[in-house]
This record gives C-alpha cells, structure tokens and sequence, in this order.
C-alpha cells in the first residue's frame, strides 16, 4: 500500500506498507489496526472515504467502483492520495 507524504507520520516514515484483506475495507481496518489513527485520515466520522482522499486499487480510482467493498485481490497495489485543488 502506497501512502503519501502527509501521512507517513504514523508509518514511520514508510513510503510503502503492507497490509492485506479481501477488500479495500478490510485493507484499510488492518492499516488502521497497525498504524494507529490514520484511518480517521483516510475515512470519515461516517466510515467513508474522505471528500479530499483519493484511493487507488491497481489503477481504479475506487469511487467508481465498488467503493470500500471493492476486492483488493492479492499482490493489489492500493494507493492513498490526497485530493489536490489548484487553479
């Protein structure tokens, strides 16, 4: 899993973990559950994907497809982005 600058903070500084389950859900629990605290960066109060958060699996943004149930088959590369703005 692929996390970005901002949140290397709770991967030690590790651009890359790993973490497994059969969806991006799961992948995100097992995340939270090793990295404390930043799965309240990536999900919301509600348990969504936060508005200015972009999650890839593979190369499929996952709001397009199924979302936190959308399958994370092993050797799937999840990547978090934030959002930027510009003009």
């Amino acid at each position: 899993m692929r996390i970005p600058t901002i949140l290397r903070t709770y991967t030690n500084g590790a651009a890359e973990v790993s973490a497994e389950g059969a969806t991006l859900r799961e992948v995100l629990q097992k995340l939270d559950a090793d990295y404390p605290g930043i799965g309240g960066r990536i999900l919301d109060e509600t348990g969504k994907i936060r508005r200015f958060v972009n999650v890839y699996v593979g190369e499929e943004d996952v709001r397009f497809t199924e979302g936190l149930d959308t399958p994370t088959p092993q050797g799937s590369q999840v990547s978090v982005i934030p959002a930027v703005a510009g003009g």
